[in-house]
């Protein structure tokens, strides 16, 4: 394994993982995977490798031994972390920008699926075309239609 693309050149990535962006001097990308350091992983997502498994904060998410190497691999010292296969596991949407080396990384599976497991939007209040106010809470109960638009 080396740091450069599969286009010969050396990868300088830009994560932005949920709401932290972060340019890494470094990584290693093999087809739509994102491979980085350890340490590049901790400082860009908050994630660590422990004996328990990755975890962030009090979450650990076990990696299966099966696949420990579609995980890990390490070469000249240097432990690499596929950041790309972990949010497969955790059901955590990702895009990559291949011109321009760029992955965004959503909310894991965990944090979206309880706001769609509710299935109530959030409270807002807004004024009608004569300017009074609703909110969406007085009608709790009721069919509603909601139409969304915007200018931009």
């Amino acid at each position: 394994m080396s740091t450069t693309s599969s286009r010969g050149g050396s990868v300088t990535a830009t994560v932005l993982y949920q709401e932290k962006v972060s340019k890494l001097p470094r990584g290693w990308v093999e087809g739509d995977d994102l491979w980085l350091t350890l340490p590049d992983l901790a400082a860009a997502s908050g994630w660590e490798l422990k004996p328990e498994g990755v975890c962030r904060g009090e979450t650990c998410v076990p990696v299966p031994d099966a696949r420990l190497a579609s995980f890990l691999h390490e070469e000249s010292g240097e432990r690499w972390f596929n950041v790309s296969e972990f949010a497969r596991l955790i059901d955590q949407p990702f895009a990559r920008d291949e011109a321009h080396y760029v992955w965004y990384f959503g909310p894991p599976s965990w944090e979206w699926q309880s706001r769609v497991g509710s299935r109530q939007a959030p409270d807002f209040t807004l004024p009608d075309l004569a300017g009074k106010p609703h909110s969406l809470s007085e009608l709790r109960g009721k069919k509603v239609l909601l139409a969304c638009w915007a200018s931009w």
